[in-house]
Protein backbone atom coordinates (compact mmCIF):
# COMPACT_ATOMS: atom_id res chain seq x y z
CA UNK A 1 0.00 0.00 0.00
CA UNK A 2 1.48 3.42 -0.62
CA UNK A 3 0.50 5.91 1.56
CA UNK A 4 1.16 10.01 0.53
CA UNK A 5 2.40 10.38 3.91
CA UNK A 6 3.29 8.29 6.77
CA UNK A 7 4.01 9.21 10.55
CA UNK A 8 6.16 6.85 12.54
CA UNK A 9 5.46 7.23 16.29
CA UNK A 10 2.38 7.21 18.04
CA UNK A 11 3.11 9.45 20.37
CA UNK A 12 1.57 12.76 21.39
CA UNK A 13 3.71 14.59 18.98
CA UNK A 14 3.67 12.02 15.85
CA UNK A 15 -0.65 11.90 16.36
CA UNK A 16 -0.90 15.74 17.15
CA UNK A 17 1.19 15.84 13.42
CA UNK A 18 -1.71 13.33 11.81
CA UNK A 19 -4.45 15.96 12.85
CA UNK A 20 -3.00 19.17 11.67
CA UNK A 21 -1.61 17.60 8.38
CA UNK A 22 -5.55 15.96 8.45
CA UNK A 23 -6.83 19.73 9.07
CA UNK A 24 -4.52 20.85 6.18
CA UNK A 25 -5.10 18.26 3.64
CA UNK A 26 -8.32 16.45 3.82
CA UNK A 27 -8.02 14.14 1.20
CA UNK A 28 -4.11 13.53 1.50
CA UNK A 29 -3.94 9.30 2.15
CA UNK A 30 -2.41 9.25 5.94
CA UNK A 31 -1.18 6.56 8.50
CA UNK A 32 0.44 6.70 11.69
CA UNK A 33 2.81 3.61 12.36
CA UNK A 34 3.60 2.40 16.13
CA UNK A 35 5.74 -0.48 17.33
CA UNK A 36 3.18 -1.33 20.68
CA UNK A 37 0.09 -2.38 20.92
CA UNK A 38 -1.72 1.07 22.06
CA UNK A 39 -1.08 4.79 21.53
CA UNK A 40 1.37 7.03 23.76
CA UNK A 41 2.53 4.36 25.84
CA UNK A 42 6.22 6.36 26.47
CA UNK A 43 7.10 10.08 27.10
CA UNK A 44 3.87 10.87 25.95
CA UNK A 45 2.04 9.48 29.69
CA UNK A 46 4.77 9.05 31.75
CA UNK A 47 5.07 12.87 32.82
CA UNK A 48 3.77 15.01 35.30
CA UNK A 49 0.54 16.21 33.65
CA UNK A 50 1.71 19.78 33.51
CA UNK A 51 0.39 22.20 31.37
CA UNK A 52 3.75 24.51 30.57
CA UNK A 53 3.57 27.99 31.02
CA UNK A 54 6.74 28.51 29.19
CA UNK A 55 9.27 30.16 32.11
CA UNK A 56 12.32 27.79 31.61
CA UNK A 57 12.91 28.40 28.13
CA UNK A 58 15.83 30.57 26.11
CA UNK A 59 13.60 33.64 24.59
CA UNK A 60 13.08 33.52 20.91
CA UNK A 61 13.49 29.52 21.23
CA UNK A 62 11.20 27.24 19.56
CA UNK A 63 10.61 25.80 23.14
CA UNK A 64 9.32 29.40 24.55
CA UNK A 65 7.34 29.92 21.49
CA UNK A 66 5.76 26.64 21.40
CA UNK A 67 4.84 26.47 25.35
CA UNK A 68 3.14 30.28 25.05
CA UNK A 69 0.95 29.57 21.90
CA UNK A 70 0.90 25.25 22.94
CA UNK A 71 -0.71 26.88 26.42
CA UNK A 72 -3.25 28.23 25.19
CA UNK A 73 -4.11 25.96 22.38
CA UNK A 74 -4.08 22.72 24.75
CA UNK A 75 -6.55 24.77 27.23
CA UNK A 76 -8.72 25.39 24.45
CA UNK A 77 -8.83 21.80 22.89
CA UNK A 78 -9.52 20.59 26.09
CA UNK A 79 -12.62 22.55 26.57
CA UNK A 80 -13.68 22.00 23.55
CA UNK A 81 -13.40 17.96 23.73
CA UNK A 82 -14.80 18.59 28.05
CA UNK A 83 -11.37 17.01 28.79
CA UNK A 84 -10.50 17.79 32.86
CA UNK A 85 -8.23 19.95 33.45
CA UNK A 86 -7.48 23.17 35.98
CA UNK A 87 -5.36 26.01 35.30
CA UNK A 88 -4.36 25.69 39.35
CA UNK A 89 -0.93 27.97 38.40
CA UNK A 90 2.49 27.04 39.91
CA UNK A 91 4.74 28.45 42.61
CA UNK A 92 8.29 28.44 42.07
CA UNK A 93 10.13 29.00 45.74
CA UNK A 94 13.44 30.11 46.47
CA UNK A 95 13.98 28.50 49.88
CA UNK A 96 17.03 30.44 50.57
CA UNK A 97 18.47 33.79 50.26
CA UNK A 98 21.51 32.50 47.96
CA UNK A 99 18.58 31.51 45.91
CA UNK A 100 16.86 34.60 45.21
CA UNK A 101 18.96 35.82 41.99
CA UNK A 102 18.21 32.26 40.40
CA UNK A 103 14.52 33.60 41.19
CA UNK A 104 15.26 36.79 39.65
CA UNK A 105 17.08 35.24 36.51
CA UNK A 106 13.61 33.31 36.32
CA UNK A 107 11.44 36.19 36.33
CA UNK A 108 13.46 38.38 33.77
CA UNK A 109 13.31 34.83 31.32
CA UNK A 110 9.68 34.48 31.85
CA UNK A 111 8.30 38.09 31.31
CA UNK A 112 10.83 38.14 28.17
CA UNK A 113 8.62 34.76 26.66
CA UNK A 114 5.40 36.90 27.60
CA UNK A 115 3.96 35.15 30.43
CA UNK A 116 2.39 37.37 33.27
CA UNK A 117 4.19 36.25 36.65
CA UNK A 118 4.41 37.92 40.15
CA UNK A 119 7.25 37.76 42.05
CA UNK A 120 5.75 37.52 46.08
CA UNK A 121 7.31 37.43 49.23
CA UNK A 122 6.89 34.10 51.80
CA UNK A 123 3.36 35.26 53.53
CA UNK A 124 1.94 35.59 50.18
CA UNK A 125 3.64 32.39 49.07
CA UNK A 126 1.66 30.66 52.04
CA UNK A 127 -1.53 31.97 51.40
CA UNK A 128 -0.96 29.94 48.22
CA UNK A 129 0.82 26.67 49.42
CA UNK A 130 0.37 27.18 53.31
CA UNK A 131 2.48 24.71 54.01
CA UNK A 132 5.29 25.90 51.37
CA UNK A 133 9.12 26.89 52.91
CA UNK A 134 10.34 30.03 51.19
CA UNK A 135 11.66 33.30 51.24
CA UNK A 136 10.48 34.60 48.17
CA UNK A 137 8.36 33.11 45.16
CA UNK A 138 7.48 33.63 41.51
CA UNK A 139 3.68 32.58 40.83
CA UNK A 140 2.80 31.61 37.48
CA UNK A 141 -0.50 31.86 37.06
CA UNK A 142 -1.26 29.99 33.75
CA UNK A 143 0.27 26.68 34.35
CA UNK A 144 -2.45 24.06 34.25
CA UNK A 145 -2.86 20.14 35.05
CA UNK A 146 -4.19 17.20 32.89
CA UNK A 147 -3.77 14.08 31.82
CA UNK A 148 -2.40 13.32 28.36
CA UNK A 149 -2.77 10.27 28.38
CA UNK A 150 -6.37 11.46 28.17
CA UNK A 151 -5.11 13.99 24.97
CA UNK A 152 -3.74 11.31 23.09
CA UNK A 153 -7.03 9.39 23.29
CA UNK A 154 -8.78 12.06 21.96
CA UNK A 155 -6.16 12.41 19.35
CA UNK A 156 -7.06 8.74 18.08
CA UNK A 157 -10.33 9.06 18.35
CA UNK A 158 -10.54 12.61 16.28
CA UNK A 159 -7.85 10.51 13.55
CA UNK A 160 -10.15 7.27 13.51
CA UNK A 161 -13.22 9.80 12.35
CA UNK A 162 -11.01 11.66 9.75
CA UNK A 163 -10.49 8.38 7.90
CA UNK A 164 -6.63 8.48 8.90
CA UNK A 165 -5.00 4.53 8.81
CA UNK A 166 -3.85 4.04 12.43
CA UNK A 167 -1.21 0.75 12.36
CA UNK A 168 -0.17 -0.75 15.69
CA UNK A 169 2.32 -3.23 16.58
CA UNK A 170 4.69 -2.17 13.66
CA UNK A 171 8.54 -1.87 14.47
CA UNK A 172 9.84 -0.24 11.93
CA UNK A 173 13.48 -2.51 10.87
CA UNK A 174 14.52 -0.90 8.10
CA UNK A 175 13.91 2.16 5.71
CA UNK A 176 14.80 2.81 2.29
CA UNK A 177 14.92 5.99 0.42
CA UNK A 178 13.54 6.16 -2.89
CA UNK A 179 13.32 8.69 -5.78
CA UNK A 180 9.51 8.33 -5.03
CA UNK A 181 9.46 8.65 -1.51
CA UNK A 182 10.41 5.73 1.50
CA UNK A 183 9.99 1.99 2.02
CA UNK A 184 9.71 0.85 5.12
CA UNK A 185 9.75 -3.25 6.35
CA UNK A 186 8.52 -3.99 9.93
CA UNK A 187 7.64 -6.17 11.68
CA UNK A 188 4.20 -6.36 10.39
CA UNK A 189 4.26 -5.37 6.35
CA UNK A 190 6.24 -3.35 3.89
CA UNK A 191 4.74 -0.04 3.68
CA UNK A 192 5.47 2.90 0.85
CA UNK A 193 4.62 6.72 1.47
CA UNK A 194 5.87 9.53 -0.65
CA UNK A 195 6.33 11.48 2.51
CA UNK A 196 7.75 10.40 5.91
CA UNK A 197 7.34 12.07 8.96
CA UNK A 198 9.56 10.62 12.00
CA UNK A 199 8.37 10.99 15.34
CA UNK A 200 10.09 8.68 17.10
CA UNK A 201 10.64 10.03 20.48
CA UNK A 202 13.65 7.48 22.46
CA UNK A 203 14.27 6.05 19.25
CA UNK A 204 15.01 9.48 16.90
CA UNK A 205 18.09 8.94 16.50
CA UNK A 206 17.96 5.48 14.80
CA UNK A 207 15.18 6.24 12.66
CA UNK A 208 17.21 8.69 10.83
CA UNK A 209 20.20 6.27 11.03
CA UNK A 210 17.80 3.87 9.16
CA UNK A 211 17.26 6.57 6.68
CA UNK A 212 20.83 6.79 5.78
CA UNK A 213 21.38 10.12 7.38
CA UNK A 214 23.91 11.32 10.24
CA UNK A 215 21.74 12.67 12.82
CA UNK A 216 24.51 14.12 14.55
CA UNK A 217 23.57 13.05 18.07
CA UNK A 218 22.01 10.38 19.65
CA UNK A 219 19.75 9.77 22.32
CA UNK A 220 20.82 9.33 26.05
CA UNK A 221 17.66 7.90 28.13
CA UNK A 222 17.39 9.46 31.23
CA UNK A 223 15.08 8.03 34.03
CA UNK A 224 13.29 10.25 36.40
CA UNK A 225 11.89 8.13 39.23
CA UNK A 226 8.24 9.51 41.13
CA UNK A 227 7.20 8.97 44.55
CA UNK A 228 3.37 9.48 45.50
CA UNK A 229 1.64 11.29 48.83
CA UNK A 230 0.06 8.91 50.57
CA UNK A 231 -3.52 9.83 50.56
CA UNK A 232 -4.36 11.68 54.31
CA UNK A 233 -1.01 13.56 53.63
CA UNK A 234 -2.02 15.14 50.20
CA UNK A 235 -3.76 18.16 51.66
CA UNK A 236 -0.18 19.38 52.32
CA UNK A 237 -0.14 20.18 48.57
CA UNK A 238 -2.79 22.46 46.49
CA UNK A 239 -1.14 22.41 43.47
CA UNK A 240 2.27 22.72 41.58
CA UNK A 241 5.68 23.68 43.80
CA UNK A 242 8.62 23.78 41.89
CA UNK A 243 12.33 24.89 43.55
CA UNK A 244 14.61 27.15 41.88
CA UNK A 245 16.65 24.83 38.89
CA UNK A 246 20.18 24.38 40.00
CA UNK A 247 22.08 25.93 37.20
CA UNK A 248 24.94 23.60 37.20
CA UNK A 249 22.44 20.38 36.25
CA UNK A 250 20.30 20.30 32.98
CA UNK A 251 16.71 19.37 35.05
CA UNK A 252 14.42 21.37 37.03
CA UNK A 253 14.91 18.84 39.83
CA UNK A 254 12.59 17.43 42.70
CA UNK A 255 9.45 19.10 42.55
CA UNK A 256 5.69 18.85 44.13
CA UNK A 257 3.03 18.02 41.54
CA UNK A 258 -0.75 17.66 41.99
CA UNK A 259 -2.18 15.55 39.22
CA UNK A 260 -6.06 16.06 37.94
CA UNK A 261 -7.11 13.03 39.80
CA UNK A 262 -6.41 14.60 42.99
CA UNK A 263 -3.32 12.14 43.54
CA UNK A 264 0.06 14.49 44.56
CA UNK A 265 3.21 12.76 43.24
CA UNK A 266 7.24 14.09 44.17
CA UNK A 267 9.60 13.71 41.27
CA UNK A 268 11.34 13.57 39.16
CA UNK A 269 14.74 12.94 40.17
CA UNK A 270 17.35 12.61 36.96
CA UNK A 271 19.56 9.26 36.70
CA UNK A 272 21.14 7.28 33.41
CA UNK A 273 18.31 4.79 32.43
CA UNK A 274 19.72 1.60 31.06
CA UNK A 275 17.35 0.89 28.51
CA UNK A 276 15.82 3.54 26.35
CA UNK A 277 12.05 2.18 28.12
CA UNK A 278 14.38 1.75 31.41
CA UNK A 279 11.37 2.33 34.06
CA UNK A 280 13.56 0.64 36.79
CA UNK A 281 17.48 -0.01 37.78
CA UNK A 282 16.63 -3.88 36.80
CA UNK A 283 15.68 -2.54 33.33
CA UNK A 284 18.46 -3.52 30.94
CA UNK A 285 19.16 -3.38 27.29
CA UNK A 286 22.49 -4.25 26.10
CA UNK A 287 22.29 -2.65 22.58
CA UNK A 288 21.37 0.19 24.45
CA UNK A 289 23.52 0.35 27.01
CA UNK A 290 26.54 -0.05 24.25
CA UNK A 291 25.34 2.66 22.65
CA UNK A 292 25.19 5.34 25.53
CA UNK A 293 28.54 3.92 26.80
CA UNK A 294 30.49 4.07 23.33
CA UNK A 295 29.22 7.32 22.46
CA UNK A 296 31.78 10.17 23.08
CA UNK A 297 29.35 12.64 24.19
CA UNK A 298 28.01 10.51 27.30
CA UNK A 299 31.57 10.45 28.92
CA UNK A 300 32.33 14.47 28.36
CA UNK A 301 28.61 14.93 29.88
CA UNK A 302 29.25 12.67 32.31
CA UNK A 303 32.43 14.57 33.67
CA UNK A 304 30.64 17.71 33.71
CA UNK A 305 27.86 16.57 35.51
CA UNK A 306 29.29 13.74 37.45
CA UNK A 307 28.97 15.37 41.05
CA UNK A 308 24.94 16.35 40.12
CA UNK A 309 24.65 13.07 38.77
CA UNK A 310 26.13 11.09 41.78
CA UNK A 311 23.67 12.84 43.32
CA UNK A 312 20.81 12.26 41.48
CA UNK A 313 22.39 8.06 41.42
CA UNK A 314 22.46 8.76 45.39
CA UNK A 315 18.75 10.03 45.39
CA UNK A 316 17.38 7.18 43.70
CA UNK A 317 18.50 4.42 45.67
CA UNK A 318 18.33 6.26 49.31
CA UNK A 319 14.64 7.03 50.52
CA UNK A 320 16.28 9.48 52.49
CA UNK A 321 18.29 11.24 49.98
CA UNK A 322 14.91 11.98 48.37
CA UNK A 323 13.32 13.00 51.35
CA UNK A 324 15.81 15.84 51.89
CA UNK A 325 15.00 17.20 48.73
CA UNK A 326 11.10 16.81 49.33
CA UNK A 327 11.06 18.47 52.68
CA UNK A 328 13.11 21.71 51.05
CA UNK A 329 9.32 22.56 49.46
CA UNK A 330 7.55 20.90 52.40
CA UNK A 331 9.13 20.51 55.59
CA UNK A 332 6.03 18.81 57.24
CA UNK A 333 6.56 15.64 54.99
CA UNK A 334 7.87 12.61 56.76
CA UNK A 335 9.25 9.38 55.53
CA UNK A 336 5.97 7.37 55.62
CA UNK A 337 4.40 10.22 53.93
CA UNK A 338 6.09 8.88 50.16
CA UNK A 339 5.06 5.63 48.91
CA UNK A 340 7.20 4.61 45.66
CA UNK A 341 5.12 5.03 41.91
CA UNK A 342 6.00 5.00 38.49
CA UNK A 343 8.83 6.20 36.58
CA UNK A 344 9.53 7.71 33.10
CA UNK A 345 12.10 7.36 30.41
CA UNK A 346 13.72 11.06 28.88
CA UNK A 347 15.13 11.26 25.66
CA UNK A 348 17.53 13.60 25.85
CA UNK A 349 19.59 14.44 22.27
CA UNK A 350 23.23 14.89 22.98
CA UNK A 351 26.00 15.93 19.85
CA UNK A 352 29.56 14.51 20.32
CA UNK A 353 31.17 16.72 21.81
CA UNK A 354 28.95 16.21 24.75
CA UNK A 355 26.74 19.34 24.61
CA UNK A 356 23.17 19.17 25.17
CA UNK A 357 20.39 19.86 22.48
CA UNK A 358 18.04 21.62 24.48
CA UNK A 359 15.79 22.66 21.64
CA UNK A 360 13.06 21.59 19.69
CA UNK A 361 15.39 20.08 16.61
CA UNK A 362 14.94 18.44 13.15
CA UNK A 363 16.31 17.62 10.36
CA UNK A 364 14.85 17.95 6.40
CA UNK A 365 15.50 16.16 3.67
CA UNK A 366 14.02 14.94 -0.36
CA UNK A 367 10.52 13.83 1.08
CA UNK A 368 11.04 13.35 4.67
CA UNK A 369 11.14 15.31 8.33
CA UNK A 370 12.94 13.49 11.18
CA UNK A 371 12.38 14.78 14.69
CA UNK A 372 15.62 14.42 16.61
CA UNK A 373 14.40 16.19 19.68
CA UNK A 374 11.12 17.13 20.80
CA UNK A 375 11.64 18.03 24.57
CA UNK A 376 9.42 19.03 27.39
CA UNK A 377 7.17 21.31 26.88
CA UNK A 378 6.24 18.63 23.61
CA UNK A 379 3.02 17.52 25.21
CA UNK A 380 1.84 20.67 26.06
CA UNK A 381 2.88 22.01 22.80
CA UNK A 382 2.00 19.46 20.75
CA UNK A 383 -1.03 20.40 18.83
CA UNK A 384 1.58 23.70 17.85
CA UNK A 385 4.55 21.71 17.29
CA UNK A 386 2.14 19.34 14.81
CA UNK A 387 1.31 22.92 13.10
CA UNK A 388 5.10 23.79 12.55
CA UNK A 389 5.68 20.10 11.18
CA UNK A 390 2.89 20.50 8.83
CA UNK A 391 3.91 24.13 7.64
CA UNK A 392 7.59 23.10 7.39
CA UNK A 393 5.96 20.51 4.76
CA UNK A 394 3.21 22.64 2.85
CA UNK A 395 4.87 25.76 3.73
CA UNK A 396 3.05 28.75 5.90
CA UNK A 397 -0.77 29.79 4.82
Amino acid sequence: MIYDKMIIGGGIVGLATALAIRERDPDCKLAVIEKEGDWALHQSSRNSGVIHAGVYYKPGSKKAHFALAGNASMFAFCQEHGIPFERCGKLIVATSPEQVPGLEALQERATANGLEISRIGSEAAREIEPHVNCVEALHVPSTGIVDFKVIAAKYVELLKQSSVDLILNSKVNAIKQQDWGYSLTTSRDVYQTKYLISCAGLYSDRMATRAGMDPGMQIIPFRGEYWHLREARQSLVKNLIYPVPNPRFPFLGVHMTRLIDGSVHAGPNAVLAFSREGYSWWNVNGRDLFDTLSFPGFWKLANTYLGEGLKEMYRSLVKSAFLASVQELIPEIESGDLIRGESGVRAQALRAEGSLIDDFHLIEQKNGIFILNAPSPAATASLEIGKYICSRIYGSL
